[in-house]
Formats: C-alpha cells, structure tokens, sequence
C-alpha cells in the first residue's frame, strides 16, 4: 500500500539532510554565497523588522524587466509564482468560462480555474509531439473559450514550444479575442525560449518564478507581467498590500542581478544530469522517457510496462535510497499512473545516487508484484 504524498513529504522533510531531493523541480546548483551573502547582509541590516515597500524594491523591479525584455510589460511580485497564477486566474474568470488546457499539466493552475467557476478544457497530450499544438487549440476554441493555458516549458513532460508555435497560438488568443496565461517558470533552461507577449502582447499574462531558475523556492517570490491595464484588474486580488518578503527581495535580487554569471554552467550540469539518467533508464527493461531531451530541469519515466505503480516507485527510492522523486498522479487524471517524474538541476551526486536507486527499485518491486494471470 502507497504512502499518501503529505506522509512522504514530511518524511522527506525531516531527512532533509539525507535526501536527494529530485521530486519537485528544484535548482540546487546555484552557487550558495550569492544567496547567503544577499540575506546575511539583509539580517545583519535587521530588513525583517519593518515593511518592505509595497511595490516592491525599485532595484529588483527594474531586474525583472531587464531580463524579460519585453518594454511596456510591468512586473508585480507575488508570494510565488503559484500566487500569481491564483490572482490571474480570479481576476480574468468567471463562472460558465473555458480554459484550454493540458494533460499532463501543472494541475494546481486547473484547481485555481475551477475555484474561479471556470472549467478546464483538457487537451490529452501524452503523445507526440507531448505539447500543445496551434491546430488543436484552434479547434478547440468554443463559444465559451475565454483563456488558453501556455505552460512553457511544460511541467512535468519538459517538453517546449518552438518560436513559431508560440507565435501560432498567441495569434490565435489575439484572433479570438481570449486570454492567454503564458507560464514561463523554466524558460531559463530552454534554448531559444520565446514569450507569448511578443506576439499577443495585449492578451497575455506572463507568470515568472525565481524558485527554479535561481533555485530560491523555499522564499516564495514570484510574479506577473502584463500590460497595465490588464494589470490593474489582475491586481484587484492582491492579498501582499504590505508587500512581498523582504528577505525574499533580497536574495532575488542578488540571484538575478548575477545570473548571467552562472545560469550557463546551471545548465549544462542539468543538461549533463539529464543525459546520464537517460542511460540509466535505458538500462531497466519496460522503462522510457517520452520527451528527450528536456527544455527545463524535469522529466518523466514512463513505467507502465514494468508492471509497477509510480506510487511504490516514489516509497520505495524515497525510504529505502534516500532519493524523492514525484509519482505522476498528481500531475494527469488519465495519464498519472504511467510515470514518474524526476528532477535533475542537482549535484552529480545526486543522480548517481539515483542511478543506483531506480534500477534496483525497479527490479525490488517487479519481483514483488503478483505473476500475470494465464488463461
């Protein structure tokens, strides 16, 4: 019997110090003084004990839009990027509305749909080319349709939109009139990465994180970008009217104002560490990756033909090898109990740590499981 994910999560959690912590797509390959330098000198400054500014630190701001580049887009920070995808989605969505969407996908930002009194419209995409494509999203298009879902690159298969379907589907959203909620929380590990706003900039919201690329998830900052008008909507469900943790600032501004210092290296080590699991999982028999090679720092590894679940995979590498990745379940109602998802922005150790680990989970719970019935 599987353990429920809150169990195995504070299990890993209070081995923290013993765990490879491969489940949840977080960067652990940014150097460590950038950071530690930034809140050390904010906790020696005593920042926590007043307000931050409400806005937001001008500095850090101005970061923000130098990195997207996109002039006439406004950033506003948030408790995490999943913040901003909550107030976008409950500014933008009423009830009776359709949102195009994915399976797989990020299923929290479907959960938020619904709090809106919107339906998901989920598109099956665990088949080539695992993404999206403008001919689907177009036909998909109802009299209800009133926001599409662009996650990119897309949590949990890592697959990415080429340029020209981006373009494809942001002139859909500018064509029909529709909102399009472009995710981009990965769009560092992905070469060539465009944004949306360059092509429907009127009718997208981008929503950002600094918790994978600048491997600062445990602060929770995050935001949106958007043209003000849409921005002011969006920003009505603001909950931070005090501001955004000032520590938070902090590190971020630290992380992005060096990033081009050392988000190369960031990642071509995960771009290292995603080849070497792929010999590891052509190595166990019933085991594949779908999409190869990943545009972010997450994969998954599709087990069905093992015969084993991805929740006994999760217990098993997690309790027994000290090594966390994420069944799938939580991230596709119809495909979830095929696969695993592991990810891999992480020290060589690591992987090779789960190099051991999966075959030999794989083998552990295949003798386990019950012989097929014969005829």
């Amino acid at each position: 019997m599987s353990t429920p994910a809150s169990d195995a999560f504070r299990y890993a959690h209070a081995h923290h110090h013993e765990i490879a912590w491969m489940s949840q797509n977080t960067n652990h390959l940014v150097p460590n003084e950038i950071i530690r330098t930034a809140l050390e000198a904010a906790v020696r400054d005593r920042r926590y004990e007043g307000y931050p500014l409400a806005t937001g630190d001008p500095e850090l701001l101005d970061v923000i839009a130098k990195d997207f580049g996109m002039p006439g887009l406004n950033p506003f920070l948030t408790g995490g990027g999943t913040e901003a995808l909550y107030m976008t989605t409950r500014a933008l969505l009423s009830s009776g509305d359709e949102v195009i969407a994915s399976d797989p996908s990020y299923l929290i930002i479907h959960r938020f749909v619904e709090l809106s009194g919107a339906v998901p419209k989920n598109l099956d995409i665990y088949a080539p080319p695992y993404r999206l494509t403008a001919d689907r999203v177009q036909e998909a298009v109802g009299p209800r349709t009133r926001m599409i879902l662009l996650i990119d690159p897309l949590n949990p298969l890592g697959s990415g939109y080429p340029r020209d379907e981006v373009r494809a589907i942001a002139e859909i959203a500018h064509d029909r009139h529709l909102l399009l909620l472009n995710d981009v929380t990965y769009r560092d590990f992905s070469d060539g990465h465009a944004l949306a706003a360059e092509f429907a900039p009127e009718e997208t919201v981008t929503v950002w994180s600094v918790s994978k690329n600048c491997g600062l998830a445990g602060l929770r900052l995050g935001g949106l970008l958007a043209r003000p008008e849409l921005l002011k909507t969006i920003t009505r469900f603001n909950t931070n009217d005090l501001g955004v943790n000032v520590l938070s600032q902090a590190a971020a501004l630290a992380a992005l104002r060096t990033k081009p210092q050392w988000i190369g290296a960031v990642v071509r080590q995960t771009r290292a560490n995603g080849a070497r699991i792929r010999e590891v999982v052509a190595g166990v028999s019933g085991a594949t990756l779908p999409v190869y090679p990943s545009r972010a720092n997450m994969m998954v590894i599709d087990i069905a033909p093992t015969g084993v679940s991805p929740d006994s995979v999760q217990d098993e590498m997690l309790r027994r090898h000290g090594v966390f990745v994420r069944a799938g379940n939580y991230l596709s109602p119809k495909s979830g109990g095929r696969f695993v998802r592991v990810s891999f922005s992480n020290p060589p150790g690591d992987i090779e740590r789960f190099a051991t680990a999966f075959p030999a989970t794989i083998k552990t719970l295949g003798a386990r499981a019950p012989a097929p019935r014969t005829a």
